[in-house]
């Protein structure tokens, strides 16, 4: 008990410290216009350095600015282009398809014309050598190959010479000699009951130029064909000629 009083209110208790109370908003109102200096102390040493190193605010935003129009001004020009370069592309493609038609037709013509020629020569060379006497012929006889597998396509000018030429009317008969697993058979175009007979009708005077296709299965091989032109009414052909394929 003694000590403890001692302790308390002897030479050796401890000091006591008397503080007055600040209250929270004084000390906040004391600590933030510091803070707010230094920050702007701060700002303005950053600013001051980079303009003593040659950067400045204004010219960087300027320029970053202008950059920015820069780019979006490129941006448009390359969607234009690109819509240009479709556009031109598309036009080339339509031009290359014309062009490529319009070689086309200007084959075909040169074709047409190669054959008007031949066509020319044959009739003035029959002219010169006709007699009074008709007479049936086949001319420029022809079998090749077509597009599809076992398609062929057979091609001729049937004539009719002599002074005095009647218009012929009959048929034509294609006889088809093929060689299927080793055994030859015969094949006739077109064939009873088919829808093209009609297309084998000939009615022409002096000459008829007659293109034809037939169809043989796919292992079918194509020895030989032979044209068979008949009067109508009449059993027997006028006239046959055999071709091979070329």
């Amino acid at each position: 008990m003694l000590r403890r009083f001692k302790r308390k209110f002897s030479i050796s208790a401890p000091r006591l410290a008397v503080r007055p109370h600040v209250p929270w908003y004084v000390r906040w109102a004391l600590i933030v216009p510091f803070v707010v200096a230094a920050g702007a102390l701060v700002g303005w040493a950053y600013d001051s350095g980079l303009q003593l190193a040659g950067f400045h605010r204004e010219q960087a935003e300027d320029e970053l600015s202008r950059l920015r129009q820069k780019v979006g001004y490129l941006q448009y020009e390359n969607t234009r282009l690109s819509s240009q370069v479709v556009a031109y592309e598309r036009q080339v493609q339509m031009e290359h398809a014309t062009n490529q038609e319009m070689e086309k037709q200007l084959k075909a013509l040169n074709d047409e014309k190669a054959h008007l020629n031949e066509d020319l020569a044959f009739f003035q060379n029959l002219t010169q050598s006709s007699s009074r006497a008709e007479k049936l012929s086949v001319n420029r006889l022809k079998v090749e190959r077509d597009t599809l597998p076992g398609e062929y396509h057979c091609s001729m000018l049937l004539v009719e010479s002599g002074q005095r030429v009647k218009a012929f009317q009959g048929n034509l008969q294609l006889v088809a000699n093929v060689l299927h697993n080793g055994e030859r058979s015969v094949l006739v175009f077109p064939q009873e009951n088919s829808a093209d007979v009609a297309s084998y009708q000939l009615d022409f005077k002096y000459y008829q130029r007659v293109e034809r296709s037939f169809q043989l299965p796919p292992d079918m091989s194509l020895e030989s064909v032979q044209v068979r032109v008949y009067e109508r009414g009449v059993s027997e052909p006028r006239i046959k000629q055999d071709v091979s394929p070329s």
